[in-house]
């Protein structure tokens, strides 16, 4: 399961990457912020439209669109909004997008605490991303969903550094899962495979990697200790 990914592999991801950012609260903001320092062309939405996203396009030249154009050519869109608004999101939304796009579901479901009750995932025992790919017609690569947000802005680390964080990143299609692996690379963080998206529920929260900082190692062990069960206190 685990693996590092490194700085030679064949999926990495190129300074000048079209990214769409679909959600501009605590992960969507920071990711905006690093991604357009890093040098990638980002267009960012919301869904209270551009005009309240001028102070995040002024601090970091990322582009403010409508959240209807925010997949339009993009080679990576992070979808980074609560569960309970992907049934809102525009039909097509990704239907603009580079062929062979990666999606990232950065989501987790709180069903005591914001989102209710999805029947999707209590009921049918569909994985948070598993929901998140079918609300959104198409398949998504988990990850993100249990970093601070603050850490994308202070803990990035130098490949090899003692004290780097890995990231566990779960999703079936292996091409896409090489970019979006090699894009946390960039961003400053080693990575895990965590498996295809019927395995996500190893990293969802209240289990042992969700928040985790540790290092390959750690989070490798804290997957393999995950359990099934979701517990009455992470059910509506």
């Amino acid at each position: 399961m685990a693996a590092v990914l490194g700085t030679t592999d064949p999926g990495k991801a190129r300074q000048d990457m079209k990214i769409g950012i679909i959600g501009a609260g605590n992960i969507g903001g920071n990711l905006t912020r690093r991604l357009t320092a890093l040098g990638h062309d980002v267009s960012v939405a919301n869904s209270r439209g551009p005009h309240t996203l001028k102070e995040l396009a002024e601090e970091t030249g990322a582009t403010p669109v409508r959240i209807e154009e925010a997949a339009r050519g993009a080679e990576v869109v992070v979808i980074a909004v609560p569960e309970k608004a992907l049934e809102n999101l525009p039909t097509g939304l990704l239907d603009g997008a580079a062929e062979g796009v990666a999606v990232i579901d950065t989501g987790n479901y709180y069903p005591k605490q914001r989102d209710g009750k999805i029947l999707a995932i209590e009921v049918e025992g569909l994985t948070e991303s598993r929901w998140t790919e079918r609300a959104v017609g198409r398949p998504v690569i988990k990850a993100f969903n249990g970093t601070y947000a603050q850490d994308i802005l202070e803990r990035p680390r130098p490949a090899g550094a003692p004290d780097r964080i890995a990231l566990p990143v779960a999703g079936d299609d292996e091409a896409a899962k090489a970019v979006v692996r090699s894009l946390i690379d960039e961003l400053g963080f080693d990575t895990v495979d965590a498996g295809g998206l019927d395995d996500s529920w190893r990293q969802q929260p209240d289990t042992p990697v969700y928040g985790l900082r540790g290092n390959v190692a750690e989070v490798t062990k804290a997957l393999a200790e995950a359990s099934p069960e979701r517990k009455p206190e992470w059910r509506a």
